[in-house]
């Protein structure tokens, strides 16, 4: 057992703030409906779902420090120094109130705002559910000078809740080891849990998180920010310039809604704005970032006309313009939170665009008002992002005359497929002539489009809409695609469904796929958020022996092919795509029957974000620091 961290006392927090809502019976029989998915995602909120209720006690403010632990077979460990949960007999169900919560779905005291006024518990699941997909737990309870005990296993009580010893402080110890009948792995991924952590140190000032592979040589790493949001707007610019040296910092109460916002304008083009709601990363923004964009766009336009920046009578910068080369970090706690959206993570509650708006406007003005420099700094950046706004509106209305833009004057490279209907259509953007060629051959013509790229596109991380629009090969994949691009970019009018990215399995090819990422990251971000981006994972191997032929994607599939059949096979390594005949391309990669593909997702939009600007951005240390880092992580490494 890990040792206990001691905090402090509540002798309200009793078994009578315990309300039960309904049962575990479907948890383990539709996972899916309550974690997302089976997969590593799955597996990942099960920690977070434990990390969360000790993050609610830090937000009531009776914790400090939360401890993950990770087992080398699997299992986690989640210890804090909270109040610990409450063990007493439930008054209405004649059981401890641990056993309650741990086996009760929807459980808990975060429903009637006496126990907890904030919590971002309620928008997951629970431990119970937790424990209800896990193969074994053990929940430990410091509090009343005892530690109590219970375990489980699938979910039921193996015996009721008991004393096993003294303790000095409060808190609660949560272990459990996912289970292999539900999960895909039950591998907990390090740097992804590390990141969440992380985010929760920044977005909880002076909570500290630590995280540890428990065993000898393992990883080990402790988040803990003084400077809460504003070292997370720094975390996220560490590889940019900054134009304000410190970030603008903004804290308002108001009607049971706290809001923070740290914000700092950098020489990059495009915006970096993370939204949060009871430290849940909202991707797909909400009310608060509605309130916020637009009083930042209101505050800036009055502060801008009223010192002369620009001319009163025109129609001003646009809410574009005042967010090229943002960072924002915006994170606000209430009460009854409303998530909506795809995957749940968009605020809904009406109220809060009103009451961001107002208490964004009234401080942010206030701030200009008593920092010119930095104020006239921020305008500077706004005044020519519009400047260029205005040159790319040109650019396009330019290429939009000479047909280079629209939809019914497809690029002549392209070829396309017969079907109509986007949803039923897929487009392969294929890395040069030769492999352009083949694919045309070996595609189904009905539903498969071909679009071969020459050379390497723009990096789009360096350069603005009015310099990439100038780029033949950008300009050709935004005509076939269909949606355009800046103010007139149209999600709806996308042509494929199935936008995928075929390129050679060497150091060019990779080079290439991040450069067309950063562009749909940067510039076309819906179209991965709506799941329509992938990448085709071509064979790295043939192993061919007379008529008989394997085909292999992987260096560890073909070190075990290879000790299976060490004599008579023959091997041969795919460089590129060009190297296979049109058959084998459509067999191996284009063939919906046993073709790989990866979609591509956003799962962390603050880690992207930081990724694309480390490797694509002006810095060179940073990029250096991370090839360094993770070069042993390479396999296969064609130069």
């Amino acid at each position: 057992m890990h040792g206990q961290v001691i905090g402090m006392q509540d002798e309200n927090y009793g078994a009578d703030k315990i309300q039960v809502l309904d049962g575990l019976e479907a948890v383990r029989k539709r996972p899916s409906m309550y974690i997302g998915s089976t997969d590593v995602h799955g597996l990942h909120h099960l920690v977070y779902e434990v990390v969360d209720n000790s993050i609610d006690e830090i937000m009531a403010g009776f914790c400090t420090d939360i401890n993950v632990f990770l087992e080398k077979d699997g299992g986690a460990t989640i210890a804090d120094n909270g109040r610990g949960i409450p063990t007493d007999m439930h008054p209405k169900y004649g059981v401890s109130a641990l056993e309650i919560v741990m086996v009760k779905l929807h459980s808990g005291g975060k429903f009637d705002h006496k126990a907890y006024k904030v919590s971002g518990g309620l928008h997951g699941v629970g431990v119970s559910v937790v424990n209800a997909l896990s193969a074994w737990m053990e929940a430990r309870v410091h509090r009343d000078g005892k530690t109590y005990y219970q375990r489980y296993e699938r979910g039921k009580p193996v015996e009721p809740v008991k004393v096993i010893g003294e303790s000095q402080g409060s808190g609660t110890v949560i272990t459990f080891q996912p289970d292999p009948e539900i999960f895909e792995t039950v591998k907990f991924d390090y740097d992804v849990l590390a990141n969440r952590l992380r985010e929760l140190a920044f977005l909880n000032r002076g909570a500290r998180i630590r995280l540890c592979e428990d065993w000898e040589g393992g990883r080990s790493d402790s988040f803990y920010s003084d400077d809460g949001i504003n070292g997370f707007v720094s975390f996220v610019n560490k590889n940019r310039t900054a134009l304000n040296e410190k970030p603008i910092y903004i804290e308002s109460e108001r009607e049971s809604a706290k809001l923070e916002i740290a914000m700092q304008y950098t020489d990059g083009y495009t915006e970096n704005i993370h939204s949060f709601a009871n430290n849940i990363n909202t991707i797909e923004g909400g009310t608060h970032l509605i309130g916020f964009r637009s009083a930042l766009t209101r505050a800036i336009n009055d502060y801008a006309r009223k010192n002369n920046f620009v001319n009163a009578k025109d129609e001003g910068l646009s809410g574009e313009d005042v967010r090229e080369g943002l960072t924002a970090i915006i994170s606000v706690k209430l009460s009854d939170p409303q998530f909506e959206g795809q995957t749940k993570t968009k605020l809904g509650n009406s109220d809060m665009k009103g009451i961001v708006e107002s208490m964004v406007y009234e401080k942010l003005s206030e701030f200009l008002e008593e920092n010119p420099k930095v104020a006239q700094v921020c305008i500077g950046k706004a005044i020519l992002a519009s400047q260029a706004r205005v040159a790319a509106r040109k650019a396009r209305e330019l290429t939009r005359r000479k047909g280079l833009l629209e939809g019914s004057n497809l690029p002549g490279k392209l070829a396309d497929c017969q079907e109509r209907d986007p949803a039923l259509s897929e487009i392969y953007i294929v890395e040069g002539d030769s492999a352009g060629g083949s694919a045309k051959q070996g595609r189904d013509r009905a539903f498969q489009a071909i679009l071969p790229l020459r050379g390497k596109i723009l990096n789009v991380e360096k350069a603005r809409p009015d310099k990439f629009l100038h780029n033949a090969e950008i300009r050709t994949l935004i005509t076939a695609i269909g949606t355009s691009l800046g103010e007139d970019f149209d999600v709806a009018k996308a042509r494929y469904h199935r936008i995928i990215i075929m390129t050679d399995a060497d150091v060019d090819g990779a080079h290439i796929r991040t450069l067309l990422l950063t562009f749909f990251y940067r510039y076309m971000k819906p179209l991965i958020e709506n799941g329509y981006i992938y990448i085709a994972q071509p064979p790295l191997y043939r192993l061919a022996k007379g008529k008989d032929e394997r085909w292999i994607y992987s260096d560890a599939e073909k070190d075990r092919l290879v000790a299976e059949h060490v004599t008579g096979f023959s091997l041969q390594r795919y460089k590129g795509l060009g190297e296979m005949n049109p058959h084998q391309l459509w067999e191996t990669t284009m063939s919906p029957e046993h073709r790989i593909l990866y979609r591509v997702t956003i799962q962390d939009a603050v880690l992207a974000d930081t990724l694309f600007s480390t490797l694509m951005g002006d810095a060179v240390e940073p990029r250096k620091v991370f090839i360094e880092t993770h070069a042993k992580e390479v396999v296969n490494l064609d130069v």
